[in-house]
Parts: structure tokens; C-alpha cells; sequence
């Protein structure tokens, strides 16, 4: 678990760059990242990776990267998408399931076509603030929530599961066009 902001970028860009190297080559250089934290602040230390981790898919989807830029609209919807998985997978980890369900929640009322980008965007701060300040809302019905988060689990599981394998897909059909274009020069 990350304990200072350093390890939560370090965290976030390095664990996303082992994962894909799609990834590693949309990481900004170091001295152009900007590093503010904006809602790790604002929630316990445990949560502090996860929820900026998913701050960062949702600005990778609809506003300016802190850590990445991309260049095209697929290689950031795949990064994005990775980026939410990863970021739910970690707040999963801290075993509190209002967390993750209050985020899953958030994240798929986020998604394109409800706002346009500007107004999503403040709409996500303005909800991860006042739920990173209030805590999470008790569940109203354990059971049912419960069956929720986890098909939301199962979800989240097979987009990152699909993201992983976009990205070796991506890779191996660059190694193939590589291994096409030896073969036509010789």
C-alpha cells in the first residue's frame, strides 16, 4: 500500500506501465506530470491510491491526465477503462464493499452520453467530495447491494481482463507487422 503521494504516482504510472507497454509509452516524462492530489487528501490513507487512481481513468476518458497523454481516442478509452478496473480493484482490496460500491456507483454515472465532458467532470468532484467528507451512505438493503458490488466486481473484472488482453493484442499485431516488414525487405 502506497503512504505518501510520491508511492501513490509511483504506484499508479509505475504499475501501469509493467502492465502494458501501451501504457508505458503514454506516460508523460516525470517533469511533465503533475502531481496534485485532488481527493486523496480527503479520504483515509487506504484509499488514498484507489480513489486517485480512478480520478486519473476518468480524467484519461474526460479531461486532462495528471500522469499520461495520449494520443488517440482508443489508446485512452483502453487506458482509461484499465485505469477505473485497477483503481476499484484497489479499493476492493481494503475490504470495505460500500466503498466499492459507492464507486462503481459514481464511476458508471459518469459515463459518456449523461453530460457533456466539462460539466461530468465537476460533477465527478463535487460527488467524490462530499462522499470522501460525509463517508459512505449505509446500505439500505445488505443483501441486494451485496449481490450488486459483486456483479459490478465481475464486470469491472472482465473489462480489466478484456484491457489486458486489447493491450497484448496491440502488441503482438506490432510484432507481427514487424515481422511482416522483414520478411518483404529481404
Amino acid at each position: 500500500m502506497a503512504t505518501s503521494l510520491r508511492e501513490v504516482w509511483d504506484a499508479i504510472a509505475g504499475e501501469a506501465a509493467q502492465e502494458s507497454d501501451l501504457w508505458a509509452e503514454a506516460l508523460l516524462p516525470s517533469e511533465e506530470r503533475e502531481l496534485v492530489p485532488v481527493f486523496s487528501p480527503l479520504v483515509d490513507e487506504q484509499f488514498a491510491l484507489g480513489v486517485e487512481t480512478i480520478y486519473e481513468a476518468y480524467l484519461v476518458h474526460f479531461g486532462r491526465p495528471r500522469l499520461f497523454g495520449i494520443a488517440d481516442t482508443n489508446t485512452s478509452i483502453l487506458l482509461g477503462d484499465y485505469l477505473y478496473a485497477h483503481g476499484l480493484v484497489r479499493i476492493a482490496e481494503t475490504g470495505d464493499v460500500d466503498a466499492v460500491a459507492a464507486l462503481s456507483d459514481l464511476i458508471s454515472r459518469s459515463r459518456p452520453g449523461r453530460r457533456r465532458a466539462r460539466s461530468r467532470c465537476s460533477c465527478l468532484a463535487t460527488e467524490l467530495k462530499s462522499r470522501a467528507m460525509l463517508g459512505v451512505l449505509p446500505l439500505a438493503d445488505a443483501a441486494s447491494e451485496g449481490k450488486d458490488v459483486i456483479l459490478g466486481m465481475l464486470i469491472v473484472g472482465l473489462v480489466f481482463l478484456g484491457t489486458i488482453l486489447l493491450g497484448q493484442l496491440a502488441h503482438w499485431a506490432a510484432h507481427r507487422r514487424k515481422l511482416k516488414k522483414r520478411r518483404v525487405s529481404y
